[in-house]
């Protein structure tokens, strides 16, 4: 029996490829698990090309090859009327990545999304919601640290705030990431592409992180979860739910925040990001160089970290109080 001969039709798999042999299924397949890497990406990948699937399906569409070039661009200005530009262009480099791997895989002869343009996107500033400093402490502050959670809970928080750190990255942390060296704490990251990121660690996040440890008794297992999840069910000093090892969830971490933020009387909407937006902010407020800040929050160039640089809103603040009427 080939390896190809047993990968499933499988009902996941949209329509018109499941309607293909069994080497078109396997190369679609081998491209969301070898080419895909990040699991992020490869489900935003795989619910962008099964929507347009489904789209063309419903245009009469019945073969992969069939599709060309004037369905990719009527489904991209479709697109554009309900969606904003970042996610339109997302959709664009879905499609296009998986028929350029179909046509070197010579399962199609073209790729039709080839000549497609997305449409232009130019952003200078972020839309995630950044705190000001003071907010951050009443935040920190507001933490109950009298129970297990709430030691979990500000130990994350000051992760994000004075590490800069992705969500992705901290929830994914293992005891054995956090580490003395040079006589001070330092923290492990494990971004995004498979790079590490080390961080010394700020001494609010390093006492921060020290008394969750203590508390949690969970120095003694270096391969469990930093950062494990607590069931509803489970009581808040309940020593299973840490010893279970069940990591946080990006969805439970965002939940965990927006009640921290409305127990601290924070009515912005914030989430995971914005910590590490306000993180940023904070140190070029203090002197802190955008070459530095890029470097700490381990951006690929500036131009990424200047979309979490707010100095500018405070100027712009004073001078919209300059009209007096």
């Amino acid at each position: 029996m080939t390896a190809i001969s047993i990968i499933p039709a499988g009902s996941r798999l949209p329509a018109l490829v499941r309607a293909a042999d069994e080497r078109t299924r396997f190369r679609f397949l081998e491209f969301f698990t070898a080419q895909i890497r990040n699991p992020n990406t490869r489900r935003a990948y795989g619910k962008d090309v099964s929507q347009f699937f489904e789209w063309c399906q419903a245009q009469g569409v019945h073969e992969l090859s069939e599709i060309h070039t004037l369905h990719v661009a009527a489904y991209v200005e479709l697109l554009t009327k309900s969606h904003a530009a970042p996610t339109v262009k997302r959709h664009v480099a879905a499609i296009r990545r998986l028929f350029d791997w179909l046509v070197t895989g010579q399962v199609l002869s073209a790729n039709p999304a080839l000549s497609v343009r997305p449409p232009k996107h130019s952003q200078r500033r972020g839309k995630t919601q950044i705190l000001e400093s003071d907010e951050a402490r009443v935040l920190l502050d507001a933490v109950d640290t009298d129970t297990l959670i709430g030691l979990r809970d500000r130990a994350l928080i000051s992760l994000m705030l004075f590490a800069l750190s992705r969500i992705g990255a901290a929830i994914t942390m293992k005891v054995e990431d956090v580490y003395m060296q040079r006589h001070r704490l330092w923290v492990r990251l494990h971004e995004k592409g498979g790079k590490v990121h080390e961080m010394p660690c700020h001494h609010t996040l390093e006492a921060a992180l020290h008394a969750w440890l203590d508390a949690s008794g969970l120095r003694a297992n270096p391969k469990a979860a930093l950062f494990p999840s607590c069931p509803g069910r489970m009581k808040a000093d309940d020593l299973s739910w840490v010893l279970a090892g069940k990591a946080m969830t990006q969805p439970g971490a965002y939940q965990m925040m927006r009640r921290r933020a409305a127990a601290a009387g924070i009515s912005a909407i914030i989430g995971n990001h914005s910590l590490r937006g306000t993180g940023i902010t904070a140190y070029l407020k203090n002197g802190g160089t955008l070459e530095k800040a890029r470097d700490m929050a381990n951006h690929a160039s500036t131009t990424t970290t200047q979309l979490y640089d707010r100095r500018s809103d405070d100027v712009t603040l004073d001078e919209v109080e300059r009209i007096i009427i």
